[in-house]
């Protein structure tokens, strides 16, 4: 692959392009190991900020973290059968301890809420022990056979997982839309990704799942991306691993528990939304580095006043809350130092120059807009912070306006093929809550039902799409990734 930048338009080659921006921006790398990822500082940098911003919010509610085993026993997996066997293709297993065979099976942990469910048995006795609400920051390994796709599908990949056990079916609804409600907050206000929120159908829900409720984001292609995930799993688990508690009524229940993650795949969708032909596009509020310092001294005698310049203004910046290089490597030209930010995705550009120091100036430059402007030293820090917000909400409605381009209601099943084909994006359809017709045209078409909006929309034909039978319900159909 060229040293040079970005080598195709995202325009016209999405995948090329794609793989291409996070190679060359170094954002992250294939591992030597088929089917893996190495993530990169930049990516890992991205990821920590998920980690502040969604612990932040997951602590004021009384969630802790904890750590479980990696290693799973094969008699836990089995106990859930529904569960398992919704996982059974994609478990990588552990057979042998050094050069001895193991007794029992070790699966490496697709998701962990058998091993997490044997310990709430242990520990879960009383209603005084309830609700218990934890959460880990974890990798899992899925066994992927498809194609590797960096952040999107990876034998191993990051995530968090939470999981609550709760008294009462009402306790675990209220916390399973909290979470999605969070969890749409960290999308829209600081990947800057609108999401769409809803209910999965029987078919398309989590393994085990009483009900899960989904975030769906659109992609540049015209394909979902399933974002986040938040799971009601009423009482499966808790009857498989025998969780009860003694009520206030002294009689014996089985608790009610929830689960849901969300993933390194929030990054890959961060790159789709945001990336151009430059390379990558990082919203500020997500950016480990939102602001680059790069001082322009055109003849020697320059160098020692633009230099000292440049670091009192990369003290200011940093005191004043924004996160900030100063790139004094002399090796390197301003122009080849312009390109390489911009590949990088940092939102502002920040140059002094010899006129610049001059005129107590400095020259800002955006990286969603590539415009720039001029500004006056004593108002840098606020027209910077400024900057920041703006640069955040521009994406955000750039994204937006995407979206809702990429909706388009049908009626009938030519109209649903012809787009599904032309356009792609999500089709708003009307459905008779028939699960043959939903498989039907998963088939056909390669196009799932997203999700069934949570609030009832109005019918857009009295008729299914598929069969022609009354219709129940308006469903949003994709193809996804």
């Amino acid at each position: 692959m060229s040293d040079l930048g970005v080598t195709v338009k995202k325009s016209q080659d999405l995948s090329e392009w794609y793989t291409q921006v996070i190679l060359k921006s170094e954002l992250a790398d294939y591992a030597p190991i088929k089917g893996c990822m190495v993530y990169r500082e930049l990516a890992y940098g991205v990821w920590e900020k998920i980690q502040e911003i969604f612990n932040s919010k997951i602590k004021r509610t009384g969630h802790k973290n904890m750590y479980f085993p990696l290693l799973i026993p094969e008699s836990f997996l089995k106990k859930e059968a529904e569960h398992f066997a919704g996982f059974v293709p994609e478990v990588a297993w552990v057979t042998l301890g050094g050069d001895s065979p193991l007794e029992e099976k070790l699966a490496i942990r697709p998701t962990s809420e058998t091993i997490i469910y044997a310990m709430f048995s242990k520990w879960i006795r009383s209603w005084r022990d309830l609700p218990i609400k934890l959460n880990q920051w974890c990798s899992v390994v899925r066994w992927e056979t498809k194609a590797t796709k960096l952040f999107l599908r990876t034998r191993e990949f990051l995530w968090q997982e939470g999981h609550t056990a709760h008294a009462t079916k009402e306790e675990a609804d209220r916390e399973v839309m909290d979470i999605l409600k969070e969890y749409r907050d960290l999308m829209e206000n600081y990947l800057a990704i609108p999401v769409l929120a809803g209910k999965k159908t029987e078919s398309e829900k989590f393994a085990g799942a009483l009900y899960t409720t989904t975030l769906e984001a659109i992609m540049p292609d015209g394909k979902a991306l399933q974002m986040g995930t938040s799971h009601n799993l009423g009482q499966n688990f808790s009857k498989v691993f025998d969780i009860k508690f003694i009520g206030k009524d002294e009689a014996e229940h089985y608790v009610w528990q929830t689960s849901w993650g969300i993933s390194t795949r929030l990054i890959g969708a961060m790159v789709m939304t945001h990336g151009d032909d430059k390379g990558l596009v990082l919203p500020p509020k997500i950016a480990p580095i939102q602001a680059v310092i790069v001082p322009i001294p055109y003849k020697a005698a320059q160098v020692e006043k633009i230099m000292a310049k440049a670091e009192e203004i990369y003290s200011r910046l940093q005191n004043f809350g924004i996160s900030t290089v100063l790139d004094d490597r002399e090796e390197y030209t301003p122009g080849w130092k312009f390109n390489h930010w911009e590949l990088k995705g940092i939102p502002l550009r920040i140059e002094i120059g010899p006129r610049d120091l001059q005129n107590g100036q400095v020259t800002l430059a955006r990286r969603d807009t590539m415009e720039k402007m001029v500004v006056k030293d004593e108002d840098l820090e606020k027209t910077v912070a400024k900057l920041l917000e703006e640069i955040q909400q521009n994406l955000f409605n750039r994204a937006k306006k995407f979206l809702e381009e990429m909706i388009t209601c049908v009626k009938t099943y030519d109209e649903f093929k012809k787009v599904l084909k032309e356009k792609g994006g999500f089709i708003k359809a009307s459905w008779c809550l028939s699960s043959e017709c939903e498989a039907k045209i998963k088939e056909e078409t390669g196009a799932t039902i997203r999700l069934i909006p949570f609030e009832k929309e109005a019918l857009i034909s009295n008729c299914c799409v598929y069969c022609g039978r009354e219709a129940k319900e308006i469903v949003y159909f994709a193809k996804s990734y």
